[in-house]
């Protein structure tokens, strides 16, 4: 067993056997991690009072927290999406194929749709919705303009290169293996 993958009321996150756990991360309760996703160094995804679920190539970068409100909202976050070190996603909905910026607070019942970008730092507050093709900074975040199509490329170029680093890192750390 990892300790640092742990069991809630008895329920066990499930993990995609490709997916990547940083040794340092820790990923608690009825959380369920997609194929070839990352969970880095100091994160914490804590299922504990509602549900997590974490799509297909999802990087979740260091220090980050994702956790949700118990009997209200759970935490879903899609496909090919990066999040930023030192982010807080709390129980929020990201679409696939949005990006978070580093240090970039979601917070609850908030949406950030695909093809969207919240800036470093930038605070969306409880129920906001950050359309797909916006760029919102600040905080209380707002719209700042429109994304180009640079702006979207480079989405992608971030996803992959932490998709390299994923299996890099699980070649040479291993697996994580879940018991319960």
């Amino acid at each position: 067993m990892n300790s640092h993958i742990l069991s809630w009321r008895g329920v066990w996150p499930r993990i995609h056997e490709s997916a990547f756990i940083a040794p340092t991360a820790v990923v608690i309760g009825d959380t369920v991690i997609g194929a070839n996703s990352s969970i880095w160094f100091g994160t914490v995804v804590r299922g504990d009072v509602h549900e997590i679920r974490i799509g297909e190539r999802t990087n979740i970068q260091d220090n980050s927290v994702v956790h949700v409100t118990g009997g209200k909202y759970g935490t879903t976050i899609g496909s090919d999406i990066t999040i930023g070190h030192r982010a807080v996603i709390h129980a929020c909905v990201l679409e696939d194929g949005c990006f978070i910026g580093m240090g970039a607070v979601v917070m609850d019942g908030a949406v950030v749709e695909s093809g969207a970008m919240v800036a470093a730092n930038a605070m969306i507050t409880p129920g906001k919705r950050v359309k797909s093709g916006e760029l919102w900074a600040g905080s209380p975040a707002r719209f700042l303009r429109r994304l180009s199509q640079e702006d979207v490329e480079g989405f992608s170029i971030v996803g992959g290169k932490y998709l390299d680093l994923c299996r890099e890192y699980r070649s040479m750390l291993g697996g994580v293996t879940v018991s319960g």
